[in-house]
C-alpha cells in the first residue's frame, strides 16, 4: 500500500492528557483518536495492528479446541437479574430501557449472555463440554479512564466460557487456555508473569492472571525468587509470622482480667506504642467495614437477624451489614481479600456515625468485647495473648485481651496485606514486588452462573445436574498498548514483526525518475513475496518522511537515494546502523528477515 492510500495525520507532541509512553505514542502516530473521554476510535493503521493482535489470539485459541461465537453487546436486564449481579456489579455497568421500557444493559463482561445462550438445548452430559470464545466489544463506565486505549470506558475484551460436567473436565480446559495464553503473548514478544489473584466480582474457586511488568501497572505483584510462587496482592498469601512481645519471643496466654485504661487522645497504633511502650505486635486493631451486597449466609451471625435479605431469582444477599475486622497492629486490611471472603462487592471502612453505631465509640477505640456487629478475625490474631485493644469507650483502652477467652470471632481467615519481606508460604523465601498490568485472566467460575441462572442436564444416570463453568479473558486493547509501552525508543514505536501495521517500509528521498523506479521494483517483489509492504510516495522532506516512519514504527525501513543507486540502504527499527546491500537482491534479503523474525516469535 502506498502512503497516498492511507488517511493520517502524525503529531510532534503528544496531548497533555497523555502521560505513558503508550498512550503518547499511539495518539502522535495517528494510531488511535479521542472520541470521548474514555472512547477512542481505531484509525487504519491502529486498526491493522489491533487486528493482528486479534489474529494471533484466534489462531492460539482455535488450536487449543476453542470455537468462536459472537453474542450481542446490549443484553437484556432480567438475565443479570437471573445471575444476581444487577444490583451487586455497581455503577460501572451501563443500564437503559428500550421502548418497551425492558432493562437492558451494555455488556460489562458476558457471564450472563454465555450462560443464557449454551442452557438453549442442552439436555445430555454427551453434550459437555462446551468451549466457546468471542471477542466483542465491552463498557465499563470506569470513574477515571485513563492512559488511551490501556484503561478505558469501551474496550474490546477476549471472553472465553466452558460449561463442564465436573471439576477435572474443568481443569483441563483451564489448563488449556494457560497454555495457549503463553503462546499467545509470546508470540507478541511479550514476557508475561502468571499470577495467582483475587476472582473480585466474577466470583469462582480460583483464578490466575497473566501479568506484564510495567512501570505504570495498576497492579502490585508480590514474587519469590527462589520459588515459581506469584500472585497479585490483592491475593497474595505469606507464610505466618509469630506475634511476639517487646523482647522478641513468643506471646504468653494470661490468666489476668480484662483491665480498662484511660487513654486520652490516643487513637492510632503509634499513640498506642508510645502510651503503653509496647510493640504494635501487642495491639488488635479493630475496625469496622460497611459491607455491600454480601451474598454469605449471615442468618446465624451475632447481631444480623434484624438484616434485610433481598432475593433476585435463585440469589439472596444482603445490601446493607457491618463486620468488625480484628488484625495485628502491624499490620493492614486487605479489602479484595475482605470482600472475596464476606461474597460482598464491595467493603469500605465505614464512617463515624455508623463506627459510633455498631461499636459504642469512636474510631481508635473499636473493640472486640462491646462491638455489636460479626467479628472477622485475621489469622494473625490466632496466636496473639495478654493484647491491647479498644475499650469500645471513648477514651478508653482494655489490656490482657485473650481471644477466644474474651470475645469469639465469627469468622476466623486470611485478610491481611502482603508486603516486601514477608515469606513465601510454599518456600519460605522472602517477597520482593513488581509492578505489573494484566492481559490476560482465566477463571475457575464453579456453580456461580449456572446454579443461579437454572443451568441444568442429565447426567450418566439420568439425573438432573448443573454444570460447573470456567472463564477466560484477555483485553485485546490493553495488550495492544502494552505492546507499545514495551517496544518503543524515543523516536517511536518499534513493532515485533507479528503485530506491525506493515513489516517493511520503503522510503524514496524523491518518488521519481529512477529512485520512483526502484522503489516500485522492491515494492512489487515483496508483495509477490508475501510481505506487507509501505510504499511512501509522498512529496516530503526526507527528514520528516525518516521521522514518522520511526514513529510509526515499521520493524525495516529501506531507503532509496539517487546518490547510493545501484545500493539501497536497509535498517531494522531497533538497529543502531543501516547496512548498504544492491538494490538486485534487496527484496529477498528484506523478505528473508522478515520471515526469520516471524519464526523466531511464531515458534
Amino acid at each position: 500500500m502506498k502512503t497516498s492510500n492511507i488517511h493520517f495525520r502524525t503529531l510532534r507532541e503528544a496531548p497533555a492528557e497523555a502521560v505513558i509512553a503508550s498512550h503518547q505514542l499511539m495518539m502522535r502516530a495517528d494510531l488511535i483518536r479521542k472520541l470521548g473521554n474514555g472512547l477512542y476510535t481505531y484509525m487504519p493503521l491502529g486498526l491493522m495492528a489491533y487486528r493482528k493482535v486479534e489474529n494471533i489470539i484466534k489462531q492460539e485459541l482455535n488450536a487449543s479446541g476453542a470455537l468462536e461465537f459472537k453474542p450481542t453487546v446490549v443484553v437484556p436486564g432480567d438475565i443479570w437479574k437471573e445471575s444476581g449481579r444487577w444490583d451487586t456489579m455497581g455503577p460501572q455497568m451501563l443500564k437503559a430501557k428500550n421502548r418497551g421500557e425492558q432493562d437492558m444493559v451494555v455488556s460489562p463482561t458476558a457471564e450472563e449472555a454465555y450462560t443464557a445462550i449454551m442452557r438453549q438445548g442442552l439436555t445430555s452430559y454427551k453434550q459437555l463440554p462446551i468451549n466457546c470464545y468471542q471477542i466483542n466489544t465491552k463498557y465499563r463506565d470506569e470513574i477515571r479512564p485513563r492512559y488511551g486505549v490501556m484503561r478505558g470506558r469501551e474496550f474490546n475484551m477476549m471472553d472465553a466460557y466452558s460449561l463442564h460436567t465436573g471439576d477435572e473436565s474443568l481443569d483441563e480446559t483451564y489448563q488449556a487456555y494457560a497454555k495457549a495464553y503463553l503462546r499467545i503473548f509470546k508470540r507478541m514478544g511479550l514476557e508475561v508473569i502468571p499470577v495467582k489473584a483475587d476472582t473480585g466480582a466474577m466470583g469462582g474457586s480460583g483464578s490466575e492472571e497473566f501479568m506484564v511488568e510495567s512501570e505504570v501497572g495498576d497492579d502490585t505483584l508480590m514474587i519469590c525468587p527462589d520459588c515459581k510462587y506469584a500472585a497479585n496482592v490483592e491475593k497474595a498469601s505469606c507464610k505466618p509470622d509469630a506475634a511476639v512481645d517487646n523482647d522478641g519471643n513468643p506471646q504468653k496466654k494470661t490468666d489476668a482480667a480484662i483491665e480498662e485504661v484511660a487513654t486520652p487522645n490516643v487513637f492510632s497504633i503509634e499513640d498506642m506504642e508510645k502510651f503503653f511502650g509496647c510493640t504494635s505486635k501487642m495491639f488488635i486493631k479493630a475496625l469496622v467495614y460497611r459491607v455491600i451486597n454480601s451474598s454469605l449466609d449471615l442468618s446465624k451471625a451475632p447481631f444480623c437477624e434484624k438484616l434485610e435479605l433481598k432475593k433476585e431469582g435463585n440469589n439472596a444477599f444482603y445490601p446493607l451489614s457491618y463486620v468488625c475486622v480484628l488484625i495485628r497492629g502491624d499490620l493492614e486490611v486487605n479489602e479484595a481479600k475482605l470482600a472475596g471472603a464476606l461474597k460482598a462487592s464491595e467493603v469500605c471502612l465505614a464512617d463515624d456515625e455508623e463506627i459510633r453505631a455498631v461499636a459504642g465509640a469512636g474510631h481508635g477505640f473499636v473493640g472486640p468485647v462491646s462491638v455489636k456487629c460479626p467479628i472477622l478475625q485475621d489469622l494473625s490474631v490466632n496466636d496473639m495473648h495478654d493484647g491491647f485493644a479498644g475499650a469500645g469507650k471513648d477514651g478508653f483502652h482494655i489490656k490482657h485481651v485473650e481471644p477466644g477467652r474474651d470475645y469469639t470471632p465469627w469468622m476466623n481467615c486470611d485478610v491481611r496485606t502482603v508486603v516486601v519481606g514477608d515469606k513465601c508460604p510454599v518456600c519460605g523465601g522472602t517477597f520482593y514486588s513488581k509492578k505489573g498490568n494484566e492481559l490476560g485472566h482465566i477463571f475457575k467460575l464453579g456453580k456461580k452462573y449456572t446454579q443461579s441462572m437454572g443451568v441444568t442436564y442429565l447426567d450418566e444416570n439420568g439425573k438432573s445436574a448443573v454444570p460447573t463453568m470456567g472463564c477466560y479473558g484477555i483485553g485485546v486493547d490493553r495488550v495492544l498498548a502494552s505492546i507499545v509501552e514495551r517496544f518503543h525508543d524515543d523516536k517511536g514505536i518499534q513493532w515485533p514483526m507479528t503485530v506491525a501495521p506493515f513489516q517493511v517500509a520503503i522510503v524514496p528521498i524523491k518518488y521519481k525518475d529512477s529512485m520512483k523506479d526502484a522503489a516500485d521494483k522492491l515494492y512489487d517483489e515483496l508483495t509477490k513475496a508475501g510481505i506487507e509492504v509501505l510504499l511512501d510516495d509522498r512529496d516530503e522532506r526526507p527528514g520528516v518522511k525518516f521521522n514518522d516512519m520511526d514513529l510509526m514504527g515499521f520493524p525495516i525501513r529501506i531507503t532509496v537515494g539517487e546518490k547510493n543507486l545501484p545500493n539501497v540502504e536497509i535498517k531494522m527499527r531497533t538497529a543502531a546502523e543501516p547496512e548498504m546491500i544492491p538494490l538486485d537482491g534487496a527484496a529477498e534479503k528484506v523478505a528473508a528477515m522478515v520471515r526469520d523474525a516471524l519464526n523466531t516469535l511464531n515458534s
